[in-house]
C-alpha cells in the first residue's frame, strides 16, 4: 500500500515538473512577441494623441508612488501608469502622453492614453483596453465622444447631458453616464498630473 503511495507520487511529482517545464518553455516563446505586440499597440496610441510626434520617449523621472499620492491628493482614484515625452523631428519636446488607469467605469478598468501639448491643450484620447458595454460604454471609443476634449484647454472637465455651453463640459454618451464620467475623470486626472509635475517641461 505504502508502495502504490510513493509510487503515484513519484509520478505526481514528475508530471508537475514536465508540466512547469513545458509552460516554462511556452512563456519564454511567446514572452517577447506578446511584448513586441504591446508595445506597438502603445506606439500607435501615443501617435493618435500627438501626431505631429516624431518619436517618443519615457519620462526619466516618472515616479509611479509619487503619481498614486498625487492622484490620492487631487481626489481622484484613477492611476498613472506612464508618461512619455513627445519630440519632434529635431528632438525637441512637443508636450506629452500620459497614460492612465481609470478604475471608475461601469464594467472594469478603462486604460488610456492622453496627449497634452506644452501648453496644457488635451490632444485627446486613445483607448488601449476597454469592457465597457458593446453599444453603450464601449462608444467612449467613437470620434463622436472622444473628439470632444481634443484642441481644449480646461481646468476641469465635466459632464453633461445636454449639449455644451463651454469648453469644459464634455456631453454625455447615451444610456453610458457612468462610462462618460470615467474617461472625463481620467482625463482630468492626466490634467492634474500635468499641471504638478510636467508643466515648464521636463526637469
Amino acid at each position: 500500500m505504502n508502495r502504490k503511495i510513493v509510487q503515484d507520487a513519484l509520478i505526481l511529482t514528475a508530471f508537475t515538473l514536465v508540466l512547469g517545464f513545458v509552460l516554462g518553455l511556452v512563456y519564454g516563446i511567446t514572452k517577447e512577441p506578446i511584448a513586441a505586440a504591446d508595445m506597438a499597440k502603445a506606439q500607435a496610441a501615443y501617435k493618435e494623441v500627438f501626431e505631429t510626434a516624431e518619436s517618443f520617449e519615457e519620462y526619466a523621472a516618472f515616479d509611479k508612488e509619487a503619481a498614486a499620492s498625487l492622484m490620492e491628493e487631487n481626489g481622484f482614484s484613477d492611476e498613472i501608469t506612464a508618461v512619455q515625452v513627445a519630440k519632434d523631428g529635431s528632438g525637441s519636446d512637443l508636450g506629452y502622453v500620459i497614460t492612465v488607469m481609470a478604475k471608475d467605469g461601469s464594467q472594469a478598468n478603462i486604460t488610456f492614453s492622453v496627449g497634452i501639448a506644452n501648453d496644457g491643450t488635451v490632444n485627446g484620447y486613445s483607448i488601449t483596453s476597454i469592457a465597457e458595454t458593446p453599444g453603450l460604454g464601449d462608444k467612449a471609443k467613437n470620434p463622436e465622444f472622444s473628439g470632444q476634449f481634443a484642441g481644449k484647454q480646461a481646468e476641469k472637465f465635466e459632464i453633461v447631458k445636454q449639449a455644451p455651453a463651454s469648453d469644459s463640459e464634455i456631453e454625455s454618451i447615451s444610456g453610458a453616464t457612468i462610462t462618460s464620467k470615467a474617461m472625463a475623470n481620467g482625463v482630468n486626472a492626466c490634467m492634474a498630473y500635468f499641471r504638478n509635475v510636467l508643466e515648464g517641461g521636463v526637469q
